[in-house]
């Protein structure tokens, strides 16, 4: 295996995409294995790989990591993205986890039966437009920041820009009451 690390998954965004993005914003080239049948992933359940049977999974610095969140903790801190200190890392995980509810919402939305797309994608606007962006909206005007936490990019500001990109390709007019959000 080469130093790359190594991203396994099914071929779509899913839980993956999250560290997709954060190895990008990293400058970190990856590599990627798509599983493209059953008997893939049924193998790596065999070998002992998946520790949880779930995917995803990441090589990385000779471990095999599973569970997004603990991967994604790892990137960060290991690229700088997780804050100077204690108290900015909580912060981190505090807008992480916000942004990571919004996402399970828009992560379920394909699996939504025809009739109920457009009651899941109204319950999506009206959450990601009175719950969450309001939060983040109030936080870059009141610390007059370009990013969340410090001014410093972090990986609150990747999982932020994910959110609303996915958002945004649903509701194209979502940010239109968010000027600070609008310049992420």
């Amino acid at each position: 295996m080469s130093g790359k690390p190594r991203l396994t998954y099914f071929n779509g965004r899913g839980r993956m995409e999250p560290v997709r993005w954060l190895l990008a914003a990293a400058g970190v080239e990856f590599e990627e294995v798509f599983l493209e049948t059953k008997e893939q992933y049924e193998k790596l359940i065999k070998d002992g790989v998946l520790m949880f049977q779930q995917v995803p999974l990441v090589e990385i610095d000779g471990m095999k990591m599973v569970q997004t969140r603990a991967i994604l903790s790892y990137i960060a801190g290991k690229y700088n993205l997780y804050g100077k200190d204690l108290k900015e890392r909580a912060l981190i995980d505090m807008y992480v986890e916000g942004i990571s509810d919004l996402m399970q919402m828009i992560l379920m939305f394909p699996f939504s039966p025809p009739e109920a797309k457009e009651k899941n994608l109204d319950s999506i606007k009206e959450r990601a437009t009175n719950r969450y962006f309001p939060v983040f909206e109030k936080v870059l005007k009141q610390h007059g920041q370009d990013f969340l936490v410090g001014n410093k990019f972090s990986w609150a500001d990747i999982q932020l820009t994910e959110a609303i990109l996915a958002v945004e390709e649903k509701i194209p007019t979502v940010l239109s009451g968010f000027p600070q959000l609008q310049v992420i």
